[in-house]
């Protein structure tokens, strides 16, 4: 007996799944994932991403054996996995989502499709997002994603042929991947079945006030959709998010939709341009920041001395989440005030993030130290943050609890008052003030704007009929004018 192999990757969910259905279609189907403890070493990877992975895998195989066949599970290289499938079960095909991942699983996919090509089996891979695969313009992007982000979901399949004789496997926990011990006391639960029930509690209940909810550290924990890391590991479809957004009326709703098209929009990015993980869009802004090492700890774990930094910090590091605004904000402070390489502290935050989505990660790791090259330089004042979005300090006191006697008029700069209380480890006003005149004398040189009109060409937004190219970038932002405040705050 030939089988189609469904390969599961960051898709774990069995609705809505068309390499599932399309499989079946032809066949008895062994529904497959791989643990690589190769790519849990890699430096964006971490212990709280592996836990919320392992649960969403848990679902999966339950919710695959109500329909007749468990989730099989494989540790190990995944060259090496389906080799021993092809020989020992037979393989008619290969069935995936497209993946647009880090430098690593990109890669890992190159050497599979080598693999599959050699052996005489046709790997069929099918579009998970709205990305376009080897897209040669940026025109008609939207229209397409529109396209396809309104076709029927596709339904769960009926049954599975049960594999009696292929065991199931264990599921390795972090200890046997010999992860570093990372605790997330309040991260989210991984699987469908919690993503649908978050899904309907965001629709049903919070959707209206989720505009005003977004930008608020205080407020942003239960008012936003908190969908994002199951978008990231596949639990739920874009397509279904979407769609069942569009069932209900309201700002909040339209609002929501629009930050689903971008998150589409900056993966793009990376899938077009897939050195973007590691090297500046602009090539002038290459090699311009030193590594402080001793800066960038103590950034990492929250003790800058400066209040509203460290408390968003730690809410991170607690949560494994925080909301888009203030994950701008750390990037900002890391990259102005700090001067450190994007790529350095980016990787801290990959890490902390349970929702890490690389395509939208690495975009806005970018975006927000300046690198793009299409976008205005936008400095976020971390005491201006803290008092527009904690005027009261209650953030700041829950999570820097030794200011928790600190009277609210020094709160957001206790350094004034003396005692035992450090200034922090920069002047938040100078050294914003010297990253901004050495990123616009960049921006002033020679040739500059050649190389960013190339950028805006290859991936600037069409979707609000912008210009394809733009001279004095220092002055105006020429990608969507909310884009930096759109992509990970959902």
């Amino acid at each position: 007996m030939t089988l189609q192999l469904v390969w599961f990757k960051r898709d774990l969910r069995w609705v809505d799944h068309q390499p599932l259905i399309q499989a079946l279609e032809r066949g008895p189907v062994l529904p497959l994932y791989i643990v690589e403890p190769e790519f849990w070493r890699q430096p964006d990877a971490s212990g709280r991403q592996f836990a919320f992975c392992r649960e969403a895998l848990i679902d999966l195989r339950g919710g695959l054996a109500a329909l007749g066949q468990p989730l099989v599970v494989r540790c190990g290289d995944a060259v090496e996995v389906l080799e021993r499938a092809r020989c020992q079960l037979g393989i008619e095909a290969l069935w995936s989502h497209e993946e647009t991942g880090n430098d690593w699983t990109y890669a890992r996919d190159r050497r599979v499709a080598a693999w599959a090509k050699e052996q005489g089996i046709p790997w069929r891979e099918i579009p998970q997002f709205g990305v376009t695969r080897r897209m040669r313009s940026r025109r008609g992007w939207a229209q397409r994603w529109e396209a396809r982000m309104g076709e029927p979901l596709t339904p769960s399949p009926v049954s599975l042929t049960p594999l009696p004789t292929v065991s199931p496997g264990d599921l390795p926990d972090a200890t046997a991947l010999a992860l570093p011990a990372d605790p997330c006391p309040h991260r989210q639960t991984g699987g469908r079945h919690q993503g649908l029930r978050e899904l309907e509690d965001f629709i049903e209940r919070r959707v209206q006030r989720y505009c005003s909810s977004i930008s608020s550290p205080n407020r942003a924990f239960t008012g936003c959709s908190r969908l994002s890391a199951y978008l990231t590991w596949g639990c739920l479809s874009m397509r279904e998010v979407l769609q069942r957004s569009r069932e209900v009326s309201g700002r909040g709703a339209s609002s929501f939709g629009s930050r689903l098209h971008w998150h589409c929009h900056f993966i793009q990015k990376l899938e077009d341009q897939p050195p973007i993980e590691w090297q500046d869009f602009h090539p002038f802004m290459r090699g311009i920041r030193p590594l402080d090492p001793e800066r960038l700890a103590a950034w990492a774990q929250g003790r800058t001395g400066v209040p509203f930094v460290d408390a968003c910090m730690r809410a991170l590091r607690a949560h494994g989440w925080i909301n888009f605004r203030m994950r701008a904000m750390l990037m900002s402070f890391a990259s102005y005030n700090l001067w450190l390489p994007w790529r350095d502290s980016g990787l801290h935050l990959a890490r902390q993030f349970v929702d890490y989505e690389p395509g939208i990660h690495w975009s806005q790791c970018q975006m927000q130290s300046g690198s793009t090259s299409i976008n205005t330089i936008r400095i976020y004042n971390p005491i201006k943050q803290g008092l527009d979005h904690d005027p009261d300090g209650v953030f700041i006191r829950r999570w820097c609890p030794e200011l928790a006697d600190v009277p609210s008029v020094h709160l957001h700069e206790p350094w004034g008052l003396g005692g035992s209380l450090p200034p922090p480890i920069v002047d938040c006003a100078q050294s914003a003030r010297e990253a901004k005149d050495r990123i616009f004398a960049i921006r002033r040189s020679a040739g500059f704007d050649r190389h960013a009109d190339a950028i805006q060409r290859r991936h600037g937004s069409r979707r609000a009929g912008l210009p394809s190219t733009s001279r004095r970038r220092s002055r105006r932002q020429v990608d969507d004018p909310n884009a930096q405040q759109l992509t990970l705050e959902l």
